[in-house]
This record gives C-alpha cells, sequence and structure tokens, in this order.
C-alpha cells in the first residue's frame, strides 16, 4: 500500500469530491446551523494549507490547517472515505497537519467535530487531544465538541 499526502489545492477536482462527501456525511447527522465546515471557497479565501491523501494514486481523504497567527493551528475538513477506514490514514494526515503547525512555530493544535463523530472522536482522544470550552467562532453549541493539543512535548 503506497501512501501519500500532497498539499493542493481545495478546489480541485479531487478535494472538490472528498469534501462534497463529508458535506454529505455531515448534513445527515446535523441541522445546517450545526455545520461549520468551511467551504471551498472559504478555505482558499482563510489560506488553509489543505492536504489529499492518496492510496495507491486513489484519493483517499482530505484534511487542511488554518494557521492563527502563531497562536494555534484549527484543523478542517478532516475526511477519510469509508472504504479506507481503519488503515491509519486520518492519524497520518493530522501528523502530517502537525508537522506542518511546527514549521510555521505553532505549537498548539484545535479542532471542532460534531458529537456523532464517534471513531474521529475517539481518534483525536487516542493521539492527545482533550476537550476545551468552544474557541474563536465558536459558540455552545449541543452537538458541538472542541478539542486541543499541544504539539510541545515536556
Amino acid at each position: 500500500m503506497n501512501i501519500s499526502i500532497s498539499p493542493e489545492r481545495a478546489d480541485g477536482v479531487d478535494a472538490m469530491q472528498l469534501i462534497a462527501e463529508l458535506d454529505a456525511l455531515l448534513t445527515s447527522h446535523y441541522a445546517i446551523e450545526s455545520c461549520h465546515g468551511y467551504s471551498v471557497e472559504k478555505l482558499i479565501q482563510q489560506g488553509v494549507a489543505f492536504f489529499v491523501v492518496r492510496v495507491d494514486g486513489v484519493p483517499a481523504g482530505c484534511g487542511g490547517i488554518q494557521l492563527f497567527g502563531k497562536e494555534y493551528g484549527e484543523l478542517k475538513r478532516i475526511y477519510v472515505r469509508p472504504e479506507f477506514r481503519e488503515r491509519g490514514l486520518a492519524k497520518r494526515l493530522i501528523e502530517r497537519l502537525s508537522a506542518y503547525a511546527l514549521a510555521h512555530g505553532v505549537t498548539l493544535l484545535r479542532l471542532e467535530t460534531g458529537v456523532y463523530q464517534t471513531a474521529s472522536i475517539a481518534l483525536y482522544e487516542k493521539l492527545g487531544f482533550k476537550r476545551i470550552s468552544p474557541f474563536g467562532d465558536y459558540t455552545d453549541d449541543p452537538v458541538s465538541l472542541c478539542y486541543e493539543k499541544s504539539l510541545v512535548t515536556e
């Protein structure tokens, strides 16, 4: 299994297809006001560094990171297609996004996810993310969870 994770524009064909699949999944579980994912246009406008994961050349997942100065990096649009799950791809992607943050002098990651994303929540917690109060533009929402992780080892 040849795995690659490469920076790509969010408006590329593969990236847009992956984002559309993620949107379809999320809108099947959450009311629109509880869906906080950036559109493709906003990902580009906000300067989100976006990456596509491929397995043997086939697009398998995606994700990005938006840097907020040196304060923190927020993980965005993390998604792995169902047929590629359970292979460690999301973990590798988060490691790649973490490396990107560190290369830009950012040592804190944050993210928002939904309560029904139980596999994602389990992964984030396994990787050391801790629950926090809403941050940035997020507000208290009964189906929204926020997490953060320091990239500094103590």
